[in-house]
């Protein structure tokens, strides 16, 4: 038996920590590695990544600092998951600040395959 999947289900198991409950709506771009962050930039819209932008810019100095409260190797989930978040907002703000798409200009087809990502 499957049930159903829900926004809310989704926010339940990608919590944040609850002084960053107001982010919790972007719990789609709380991904663990850059081919889906990528994978999710191409996917979404001007629209959708401009509100990721704002809502993470705003608490981007707050995130960051709660995040270095903790040893980098040794994240407790939701800290891990407010991190894998930041990281969508860094994945958002080319397209935003510069490009006004989601793909790098001029690129056509072209694309890197991330083989080995930094230890985290």
């Amino acid at each position: 038996m499957t049930t159903p999947t829900s926004e809310a289900a989704t926010v339940t198991e990608q919590q944040l920590p609850t002084e960053f409950a107001d982010l919790a709506r972007f719990s789609d771009w709380i991904l663990p590695t850059e081919p889906e962050r990528y994978t999710k930039r191409l996917a979404s819209s001007m629209a959708q990544m401009q509100e990721l932008y704002d809502a993470g810019m705003q608490r981007l100095d707050a995130a960051l600092d709660y995040c270095d409260k903790y040893d980098i190797n040794d994240l407790p989930d939701e800290v891990r998951n407010l991190f894998n978040l930041l990281q969508s907002v860094v994945m958002v703000s080319f397209p935003i600040e510069c490009w006004k798409q989601p793909r790098v200009p001029d690129s056509g087809a072209a694309y890197l395959d991330i083989v080995h990502e930094p230890l985290v």
